[in-house]
Parts: C-alpha cells; structure tokens; sequence
C-alpha cells in the first residue's frame, strides 16, 4: 500500500468512527449535513438560521435530538465575540480525546448565558460530548459554584454539522461585567480541521480526557493563545441596551497589545460603556481586508463576504464601528482608493438594511513598517480624504488622528508604537478607545447618507 492510499485509508475509517460516534453522542439522530436546516444551521454560509421563537427552531418545529436550534435574537445581548479566521495548523482531525477550554473575557453581564460554537471551516461534523460554562477565577480556575453543563435541545451532546455552527441552550448563570468566562468543550473523537480565531491575545487551556467538570483547573496544563470552536458569548439583561461590533483588521483585534491585560481599544470602549449597559463585541482579524478573501491563510474571509455573520447576525447589535482597509493597501496592493472606498459602502450599505448604525475610521499610519511606499501612503491618504468628506459612513472617528505623529503624519508616535510601525501600543490603543464618542454609539438610526 502506497502514502496516498494509506492517507486515505486512514481518513476514512476516521470519517466512519465519528460518524458512528456522533449517532451515538447525537442521541441516534441523523447528522446535519448541508441541506438540513433542521438543526438550524446554514451550510451555504456558516451561520444558523434566525427564528422567532427565543430558544427553539421554526416556530411550530422541533429540531432533531441532540441537535441545539438557534435562539432569536430577541431579549438577547453579545458580550463576547470572536471571527472565525481559518484552521489551526497541524490539527487535521482536531483534538479527539481532549477538553478545550476559552478563556474569553465579557462587556456586559447577565442572569443567563448561551454559546456559539462553530464548524465553519472544517468538511467533517464535529461531535461534542460534553460542553460547560464558568466564570473565571485566574487562568483555567473557576470560581466556586459557577461551573454550569451546557446542554443542546436538552441533551449534553451535540454534532455540529459541516460548516454550520450551533447555539447552545440558554443556562442561568450570573454573567459579570468586565470578567473572564471559562467556556469548556469535551471533543471525544476526530473530526475535521479545527475552525479557530488565532490571535486571541488571551490564554486558553487544553486538557487530556473529559474535564468539562473540572472547576479546579488542575489538568488543564498546557496554555494555548487561540480560540477553538468558540464564536459568541450572549447574557440576558434586563437592563441591556444592545451591543456594538468593532470590525476590522489585526488593529481592531489587539495586536501588539499585552496578552490576558484586555487592552485592544474594543476593551477600552467596553470599560467606558458598561455603566450604559451596552455590550462591545469584537470581530477583528488580522490581516484582513475589505476585498480579498484569505480563509487559507487564516486571515478570514473578506470583510464583505463576512459581515452578515460576524456583525448582522449577532445578538442584540445596535451600532457598527469599522477600522477596516490597511491590508488592502500593504496586503492586497489596492492602488485604486475608490474600491476600497465602495467597498466600506457596501458594508454600510448591509448595515443600514438592518437599521444599524456605522461609525467608520480613518485608517491609521504605517510609515514605519517594512510595508511603507510613497505610493501605499497617496492611496492611505486619498481613502482618508474620502472618509473625511463623508458620504461612507454615518460618522467618522479619526483614528488616523488620534494616533498619527504630529511632526511625521505618516507614522504612528513612538509613545502609541507597538514597535512594528503598524500597530499600537496599549497606550494608543487606549488613546483609540477614549476617542469614540459615546453619544453617537447610542445613536441608533443610520444616517441618510
């Protein structure tokens, strides 16, 4: 037997157990496969199907056993998030016979929580055999008597279809503002390729055997700095008043920030709006771009293939900031402004068809990074000229002011450096944070533009 036909051999009997194994985590029922929308996932693009109902499918339907239907959106607010990016490298079948556990860290707070986790990028189910909830205690350490099984349609285990994503059902748990959430999921055979964010700025813990259960954190001895599977955290609140997006690029995700300090400027804006009861959710990818998709090289798909997931589609959303463009300047070699302009457009144009509002930024200097040319700062600076005018976004927040060096406009201050000529420090990205006017993220109905 030849590599190639090993190889194959191989995936295959791999297919057969999970398949085996997911009927009989799934409760004997069928898998979700790309035309099943009865699990309330969306094959042709990742996502669930919204319903009415507030935990259930369709309304008058009953999802499959073992299969989590979406919830409404409805009395619901995000206060994590995160964009699937790509997959983890090396990691075929994902990590069968181990526990993974986020660490993700909340805006708002809340009685009750659900989860998101999604398959999105991976051609095989994922079964997962037992999933909980925890509010954090420092590292994988939960804090005493918060851990909570999540359950999916009423059961501990789920298969989530390839390419879709599940909602779990709702768990009453108290949500802090401001906190960290343990979110541990039990993948006890292979799967496919692990749909994953990569830049998590965050430590996350992985763990041999089933240690949904393990408040200690004790087994958990093997720190990893992305996020797995996991995509949104929701709290209800009665007091909430809806969340904002942060979309963009590595700037928006926090690169260049201290990891577990919670210092990209989503974080900061969150700090400043948790009195007002809004949640922020973040939705950055590093390297991503407006135009280009770049799932392969684990820098997302492009921003107008993915702002219906990642901004329309979660909870609560009343209000979108954009910082998105660079990477098409030094990644995508855009020399024409305008598109990337009619790009920014269009997501505007998806968001006013929701009623939301769009905040959009300048982009941010760059002339000290091994990327700079004459001819990427004319293009940087004519998109600036254009967003300034107005007519792209309802309103603008100058990022490019705000960070800028006054003595050299092309670059960033030394104090607001991350030291790579592209992105801020923690300093700048607080500077950023502080810069958003608040009263205009309160302001709900989009601009006629």
């Amino acid at each position: 037997m030849n590599r190639h036909r090993g190889f194959a051999l191989l995936g295959g009997l791999i297919g057969v157990v999970a398949l085996v194994c997911a009927a009989i985590f799934g409760g004997f029922g069928l898998l979700a496969t790309g035309s099943d929308t009865g699990a309330g996932a969306d094959s042709a693009n990742g996502t669930a199907a919204t319903s009415g109902t507030g935990t259930g499918g369709a309304r008058g339907q009953n999802p499959p056993p073992g299969r989590a239907a979406p919830a409404s959106a409805d009395a619901w607010t995000g206060t994590w998030a995160t964009a699937p990016a790509g997959v983890e490298t090396g990691m075929p079948y994902g990590h069968p016979g181990r526990s993974i556990r986020n660490v993700v860290h909340t805006s708002i707070g809340g009685t009750s929580a659900r989860v998101t986790l999604s398959n999105l990028y991976s051609p095989r189910p994922l079964v997962i055999g037992h999933a909980s909830v925890a509010v954090g205690a420092g590292g994988p350490r939960a804090v005493d008597g918060t851990l909570r099984q999540l359950s999916f349609n009423g059961r501990a285990a789920v298969t989530v279809p390839a390419g879709g994503q599940i909602i779990s059902d709702p768990v009453a748990l108290r949500v802090p503002y401001d906190g960290d959430l343990l979110v541990t999921l039990f993948t006890p055979v292979a799967g496919g390729p692990v749909t994953y964010h990569p830049s998590a700025l965050q430590t996350s813990y992985l763990a041999d055997g089933d240690r949904t259960q393990d408040s200690s954190g004790a087994a958990y001895t093997e720190p990893s700095k992305v996020w797995r599977y996991l995509t949104a955290v929701d709290v209800q609140n009665r007091e909430s008043r809806g969340a904002v997006v942060a979309f963009g690029d590595s700037i928006t995700d926090g690169v260049g920030s201290r990891t577990d300090a919670n210092s990209r400027w989503p974080d900061i804006l969150a700090d400043r709006l948790s009195g007002r009861h809004i949640g922020v959710l973040n939705e950055g990818i590093g390297g991503n771009t407006v135009l280009q998709d770049s799932v392969q090289d684990r820098k997302g798909a492009s921003g107008i293939s993915r702002f219906q997931r990642d901004v329309l589609d979660r909870a609560g959303v009343r209000t979108v900031v954009i910082d998105l463009g660079v990477n098409d300047i030094l990644r995508g070699q855009e020399r024409d402004p305008g598109r990337i302009t009619a790009g920014l457009r269009e997501l505007t144009r998806q968001a006013h068809a929701r009623g939301l509002r769009v905040i959009g930024s300048t982009l941010t200097p760059f002339g000290g990074h091994r990327g700079y040319t004459a001819e990427n700062e004319s293009v940087r600076e004519r998109v600036n000229a254009e967003i300034r005018a107005g007519g792209v976004f309802d309103d603008v927040v100058d990022f490019d002011r705000v960070v800028r060096d006054p003595y050299a406009p092309h670059r960033i201050r030394p104090l607001y450096d991350a030291g790579d000529g592209l992105h801020p420090s923690d300093a700048g990205y607080r500077a950023m944070g502080r810069a958003l006017d608040l009263e205009l993220l309160e302001t709900k109905a989009p601009a006629a533009l």
